[in-house]
């Protein structure tokens, strides 16, 4: 039998006087407990703590379960860590921290040198640099990138879009066309 476990679960029929849905579900392969639950909508009141996780989250990234509970509990929500703790693994969310063993370089890595170490920018347009930043909308993000002359420190082109790579890097830099090139902010 090739079909899906929901095809599976919607083969089964609850009011059958001929077969138990304990012999349906044996014969189709599902567990009887998947046939039994029914998944509970989220109440406003959880709705409204995970959008104020969020906020909380979003203004200090680095802050975990703890502090989470904590800045809560100051505001007079009377929540406990492990709900918070549920909440953000449901949320995909975590606080931002140094993992293990961040000082020790692995030996696929390679070691590239800094061309510009002894170079100081001299005149308009001896040294461009490129920079990506990300901006946070309501419910995703864009992407900005910048090049700059390090010795005006003017921006010579920038694009933002949705989603960031590669591509969207060479678009930056492709509009630039070097003395006395037009592009978006001139």
């Amino acid at each position: 039998m090739n079909l899906s476990r929901d095809e599976r679960l919607r083969l089964i029929e609850r009011e059958s006087e001929e077969l138990s849905v304990r012999i349906q579900v044996e014969l189709l392969s599902v567990n009887r407990s998947g046939v039994y639950y029914q998944p509970r909508p989220p109440t406003p009141a959880e709705v409204q703590l995970k959008h104020r996780i969020d906020e909380i989250y979003t203004k200090w990234p680095f802050y975990g379960s703890r502090k989470i509970t904590a800045q809560l509990q100051l505001e007079g929500v009377e929540v406990n860590r492990k709900a918070i703790q549920r909440h953000m693994r449901e949320m995909g969310i975590e606080g931002i921290s140094p993992g293990p063993n961040l000082s020790k370089r692995t030996q696929k890595e390679g070691i590239f040198p800094y061309l510009l170490r002894h170079t100081t920018s001299q005149y308009p347009n001896h040294v461009w640099g490129l920079d990506i930043t990300y901006i946070r909308l309501k419910r995703s993000w864009m992407y900005l990138v910048a090049v700059l002359d390090w010795y005006s420190r003017y921006v010579i082109s920038w694009e933002l879009d949705a989603r960031a790579g590669i591509a969207l890097c060479l678009d930056c830099a492709g509009t630039c066309s070097g003395p006395g090139h037009s592009n978006h902010l001139q």
